[in-house]
């Protein structure tokens, strides 16, 4: 008998105590139990049978905030009703389409994953037309919509499918073992992705996965180049036989390219593979939508972007919204039709944002940084340096040159020298022209930053290694690196409107609910495998960076 239980106990012993030692059995009370705490409930995250991972490109927290609020958004609104909505979500320290999506997809930053964007540099590749790696090293790596054959010798991008195959011409080389090899993008990105780790350690998994080009995305496969079983290959910049243009032309066009999309997810919800033949229903299933990020981008005169500094959507970006909420309605109702809903965990996010929303902060200061490298001679032996560095002047076409170095820049710059030791002298020149007039580079505002040496090593990794660039520029909010007059907006790099993404994590036992603490979309990639009962350290980038599972889904 465990007395310490009951508490007579000390009310006992006053009485005798009172009483001389009596022993009057009339007088002592009934033992009652102290009642055990009530154990707090433990916490149980979904435990699903599939994910459907979906990226609207250019959806900002506030785009979700400002549409569930207006009744802009009524799907989205009816899944953050059992779901979690995370208002401090951002990409890791650059935003490109690459970045972002990789954050997603292995939980690393491109200091793990080393995707740093679609087209950029790694001084330790040969030229695709060096097969023996004997000439100069350092190549442009361009995985974009000229990576498919259709972009040979320059050709048209006439094939939704990027003519069937990989461009040769796209393909660099590295030495691997002393040997030669050709370095696709699945060889290119440094981590494995949740698409390998679910096949390999599901029975019976089936992977699927549609984006915006037909070959450049063949990295989502990871390194063993066969993690997605059903890789929809689409490209977005082919031509619309219909139209006679790309389907990026205007938003309503795009949409005509994202409704591809979207049935095959359909067809995949319904047993069948992306082109309708019959299949299974993918364990981890997602694509991509670009009708939004397009919207984004039209010029304000045209009706694109922002009307005001707090989001307030104009008529694309109105619309977009809508087209892509409705789209998503689709896909939940036939994940309801087919009876899978109950048993599927959705998560909404974007590989990006887009700069800037307030269209008072615009400035497009032209390629300056280009410019102002080439103008104080930072060359190679030949003259040449950066995106120019072929012979024809168009990339992936059989005319580029090695070892040049080059600029990446859209709403950041991206810089990787030809010779490492110029580094001093190109950090003196741009801080010497850090203003916003003439040659200047727009970088001079409390916000903005020319990131080198140990603090950049630190994030991004050691350019000594060949993959990271040397210098990276993150000018004043609001400037983009661009003189082009059909857009008003970019994305790439790590300003607030860049890099603060919306982030809705749904699944039917959920308690809808908002989080405001601060996760990285990194974060969805082992939220992910958890909900599927695997550990979330099979992804090598959890591993190295920590990548914790997002909270307050009970994980």
């Amino acid at each position: 008998m465990k007395l310490l239980h009951f508490t007579w106990v000390p009310v006992l012993a006053a009485l005798l105590a009172g009483c001389g030692g009596s022993s009057d059995s009339s007088s002592t009370p009934t033992p009652t139990p102290t009642p055990a705490p009530t154990p707090a409930p433990v916490a149980v995250g979904p435990t699903a049978k599939r994910v459907l991972l979906i990226s609207i490109d250019g959806m900002h927290q506030q785009d979700l905030s400002v549409c569930v609020a207006n009744g802009g958004c009524p799907n989205l609104a009816t899944l953050a009703q059992t779901g979690v909505t995370y208002t401090g979500a951002t990409t890791p320290g650059l935003s490109d389409s690459f970045p972002g999506l990789a954050a997603q997809l292995t939980g690393g930053s491109p200091k793990t994953a080393g995707l740093f964007y679609d087209v950029s540099y790694d001084r330790t590749l040969y030229a695709p037309g060096d097969a023996t790696c004997t000439g100069a090293q350092g190549w442009n790596v361009v995985f974009d919509e000229t990576t498919g054959v259709d972009a040979l010798n320059g050709g048209a991008l006439v094939h939704i499918d990027g003519g069937g195959s990989f461009n040769p011409q796209a393909i660099p080389h590295q030495k691997l073992n002393g040997v030669c090899v050709p370095v696709y993008p699945h060889n290119y990105i440094k981590t494995n992705t949740i698409f390998e780790v679910v096949k390999a350690n599901l029975a019976g998994s089936r992977t699927a996965w549609a984006d915006k080009h037909a070959w450049g995305y063949d990295w989502v496969n990871g390194p063993s180049g066969k993690g997605v079983d059903d890789l929809a290959r689409t490209e977005i910049n082919s031509t619309d036989a219909a139209t006679g243009t790309d389907y990026t032309d205007v938003y309503t066009h795009t949409e005509t390219f994202d409704n591809l999309h979207v049935q095959a997810i359909i067809n995949q919800i319904d047993g069948k593979d992306s082109t309708g033949a019959a299949a299974s229903v993918p364990t981890l299933f997602g694509t991509n939508f670009q009708t939004l990020s397009v919207a984004q981008k039209a010029t304000r005169a045209s009706g694109g972007g922002y009307t005001d500094a707090v989001f307030t959507p104009g008529p694309q970006v109105s619309a977009a919204i809508k087209y892509v909420d409705a789209a998503l309605g689709k896909m939940v109702a036939e994940l309801k039709a087919q009876n899978l809903y109950s048993s599927t965990l959705i998560v909404v996010s974007a590989k990006h944002g887009q700069s800037p929303s307030d269209h008072s902060l615009l400035i497009k200061n032209g390629d300056t940084l280009s410019a102002l490298l080439q103008a104080n001679n930072y060359l190679d032996s030949t003259g040449h340096f950066g995106q120019n560095a072929t012979t024809s002047g168009s990339l992936n076409d059989g005319t580029g040159l090695s070892g040049t170095g080059m600029v990446q820049d859209d709403d950041v710059g991206l810089i990787w020298l030809h010779d490492q030791s110029q580094l001093p002298a190109v950090l003196a020149t741009l801080q010497a022209n850090n203003g916003c007039t003439g040659t200047g580079i727009c970088a001079n505002n409390a916000q903005a930053y020319i990131l080198s040496g140990s603090q950049l090593a630190a994030e991004f990794g050691d350019p000594a290694q060949g993959r990271t660039p040397d210098i990276i520029v993150q000018p004043n909010p609001g400037v983009i690196y661009t003189s082009s007059t059909k857009k008003d907006a970019e994305h790439g790099g790590n300003a607030p409107d860049d890099s603060h993404v919306a982030l809705l994590v749904s699944y039917p036992t959920l308690t809808g609910q908002t989080n405001t603490t601060a996760v990285g979309t990194t974060q969805i990639a082992p939220t992910i495998l958890k909900a599927l009962g695997l550990a979330p350290t099979l992804l090598n980038a959890v591993q190295v960076e920590g990548t914790a599972v997002l909270p307050a889904l009970g994980y």
